[in-house]
């Protein structure tokens, strides 16, 4: 196996390292004695940044990603100190990715697991057809966010786009802030202690432990659409 020429031992500049071969450096550690903390510099936004790792290390990215950074993440904490491009954390199985700007379209799309922290705004589709990943955004999302979401937790501390949580399942949606409108078969649900309970852990593990849970409404399906009724047609 190659084994990545590091500069220093933990640091990697994008500038002279290709991402390819970051990447495989990083598949690696799950084989390899592992290097607990890695430090990439001069990402520059290219795409596919710390993909598919499967080892419990460190990633820094310092700086704007592009797309499908930290896809496919398992046990490992990827923190990027920019924004990030279409398909944050995609697919992520578990560990933690934050981004301590703004997300595009997309983040944490059918994560099965995981914690994604979003601290600026999320764009349109945030945590779309998310399955059991629990996604938490300092700011606001933009429209269709939890579009068939069907496992895990969205937590908005701001406001929320259109059509939110269309066609979803059993996923659950808190914001703190203001919804443009709900999507179908999507409706207010009452925030029982339980919940308050539930989200203040979400808060304490996102880094937001000072946010009362008290503040938000919670959101979830109808049920009307598990089942085809002809007098819903005009719904599906």
């Amino acid at each position: 196996m190659r084994v990545l020429p590091l500069p220093q031992a933990h640091i990697v500049d994008l500038e002279t390292i290709p991402v390819r071969l970051l990447n495989d450096a990083l598949h690696q550690q799950s084989v390899l004695p592992a290097i607990d903390r890695w430090r990439i510099v001069k990402p520059m936004g290219r795409h596919a940044i710390a993909c598919g790792l499967d080892a419990g290390i460190d990633v820094e990215i310092d700086g704007h990603v592009g797309y499908y950074c930290a896809g496919m993440n398992k046990r490992a904490t990827v923190r990027i100190t920019g924004n990030a491009g279409v398909g944050l954390a995609e697919n992520m199985m578990s560990g933690v990715v934050s981004v301590r700007g703004d997300a595009s379209q997309s983040a944490g799309a059918s994560g099965r697991g995981g914690m994604l922290i979003v601290g600026g705004n999320a764009s349109a589709r945030c945590g779309i057809s998310m399955k059991g990943i629990d996604i938490v955004v300092g700011r606001n999302v933009g429209h269709m966010s939890a579009f068939m979401a069907q496992a895990g937790n969205l937590v908005v501390l701001g406001d929320a786009g259109e059509a939110l949580g269309d066609s979803i399942y059993e996923a659950r949606i808190f914001v703190r802030g203001s919804v443009k409108s709900l999507g179908a078969d999507c409706i207010e649900k009452p925030m029982t202690p339980q919940h308050c309970s539930a989200l203040g852990e979400l808060l304490e593990r996102s880094g937001y432990g000072d946010v009362d849970p008290a503040g938000f409404r919670r959101y979830g399906s109808a049920r009307h659409l598990y089942h085809f009724h002809v007098e819903n047609a005009g719904a599906y």
